[in-house]
């Protein structure tokens, strides 16, 4: 491994950084992955992910802990907090990230429990959505075309770690999902039944549609049940980050019982 100190701002390693700290769907184009903070990259170690590249403060380097983490890669890069602050997207930066390799994009398990995500926009509703997913079992997330960006850092910060636990896939069609063998599961106001009484298929694939649209009809169509999640307290409808995760306990609780 080899540490390296930088105080150049333009420094074309910072810059290749920037745009993956700051771009949402930068990892795409460049290959890399940011991630901040030494919960996520302790997370990410745990897993057995292995970065490509630490960038940490000086001030966090004078630290033992946080010195042996950056230790994981082969590369690190020591600036000031002011220059780390440039290349960080929060407004409270960390001491430390990760450059990760981008996953590869495996291929759909057909029997696997599964989450299937349809064009969620906010990317904090995707990230607890992957976070509740790996906590409860459901292994497999399918995102469609025009769901946030699941290895954006906003998604990363939301998903606390639960990335590394789970099967991603995304830019998928509607048409790809035949190649899952699994009911799906949507809820909808317009329900066969609500989720206490509902007959749930183990595995299954839970729908979770666009926060202010809905499940896509076309998406719709293939669902083997339309859920209902009881309201006793008479509001029109939930948060999707929030459902999902009723959703996925009900059918966690289930296989429990």
């Amino acid at each position: 491994m080899s540490w390296q100190s930088i105080t150049a701002r333009d420094n074309p390693k910072l810059q290749h950084l920037r745009k993956l700290a700051q771009d949402a769907g930068a990892y795409r184009k460049l290959g890399g992955v940011w991630l901040e903070g030494d919960h996520l990259a302790r997370a990410a170690v745990q897993r057995g992910v292995r970065p490509v590249l630490a960038l940490i403060t000086d001030v966090a380097a004078a630290d033992e802990a946080m010195r042996a983490l950056a230790d994981v890669a082969p590369k690190v890069l020591v600036v000031s907090p002011a220059l780390f602050k440039t290349v960080s997207g929060l407004e409270s930066p960390a001491q430390i990230g990760f450059e990760l390799a981008l996953p590869g994009q495996p291929r759909i398990e057909a029997q696997a429990d599964s989450v299937v995500l349809d064009r969620l926009q906010d990317a904090g509703n995707v990230g607890t959505i992957l976070r509740s997913a790996a906590a409860l079992g459901f292994r497999q997330v399918l995102a469609l075309k025009g769901t946030a960006a699941l290895w954006s850092p906003k998604v990363l910060r939301a998903g606390m770690g639960a990335h590394f636990g789970l099967r991603l896939i995304e830019g998928l069609s509607v048409e790809d999902l035949d190649a899952l063998k699994v009911p799906l599961l949507a809820t909808s106001s317009h329900s066969d039944a609500l989720l206490h009484e509902a007959d749930l298929p183990n595995p299954c694939a839970w729908v979770m549609g666009h926060e202010g649209q809905g499940v896509a009809e076309a998406l719709m169509a293939r669902c083997a049940l339309r859920i209902g999640i009881p309201q006793p307290g008479g509001e029109e409808s939930l948060n999707v980050a929030s459902a999902a995760s009723i959703c996925l306990y009900e059918s966690a609780r289930r296989r429990l019982v």
